[in-house]
């Protein structure tokens, strides 16, 4: 493989991102790949600081578009220090939410004017395109019902309403439709093992386009 390879995983909470990144980051490397795991926010200190920040519940709302602007901060230190540098050595990095999570919850989420959040990301990311972004889609019930099944309580956007899960989840919808060859949308209502099946196969179509097989 020429260069690394950079995957991101979206969806609505409780979708199962988390868990599909660590089991096909476990299936690349027992197939012989370098495989970096991150996340965002939280993949560098300054990182986990604003995710802290960013996803403890509180008493005080965070202004949306000061929100936006933490994201983008994390974003920017995260491309800068581990992304692009992994991607550099030829190493395939698995991300667990990227710039479509900021659109989707900033902008279709928060109601964000989205030329304002698609401006502000395009210069956290410096350029940065995601190589395949796998959607993990399922009902926003069925995922805030696998969320207060494993954590109770939630983090911040674990218990915003219903509706601001539904908007997140029609802009991640609108970002697949609009840009059909980098997404690939999968069901995330099957059992774990049919989802990473699935998500196994499409990776591997992936690294066979780019003569890495």
């Amino acid at each position: 493989m020429n260069g690394g390879l950079f995957v991101t995983f979206e969806g609505i909470e409780g979708s199962g991102k988390s868990t599909h990144v660590r089991q096909l980051a476990v299936a690349l490397r027992a197939a012989g790949h370098d495989v970096v795991e991150t996340r965002e926010p939280g993949g560098t200190a300054l990182g986990q600081t604003l995710r802290d920040l960013l996803l403890a519940p509180s008493s005080t709302p965070l202004e949306p578009t000061a929100e936006l602007m933490l994201y983008c901060a994390d974003r920017a230190q995260h491309v800068a220090q581990l992304i692009r540098p992994a991607l550099a050595a030829g190493r395939i990095v698995l991300c667990d939410r990227f710039s479509d999570s900021t659109i989707a919850y900033q902008g279709y989420g928060r109601g964000l004017d989205l030329e304002l959040v698609r401006s502000l990301d395009a210069r956290a990311r410096g350029g940065l395109e995601p190589d395949l972004t796998f959607v993990l889609d399922c009902p926003p019930e069925a995922g805030l019902a696998r969320v207060h099944k494993r954590s109770g309580v939630g983090d911040r956007f674990e218990q915003e309403a219903l509706a601001f899960h539904e908007a997140v989840r029609r802009g991640f919808h609108a970002l697949a439709a609009a840009e059909p060859a980098r997404y690939r949308v999968i069901d995330s209502t099957p059992p774990a093992a049919e989802v990473g099946a699935r998500i196994r196969a499409e990776m591997l179509h992936a690294l066979n386009g780019r003569g890495a097989a």
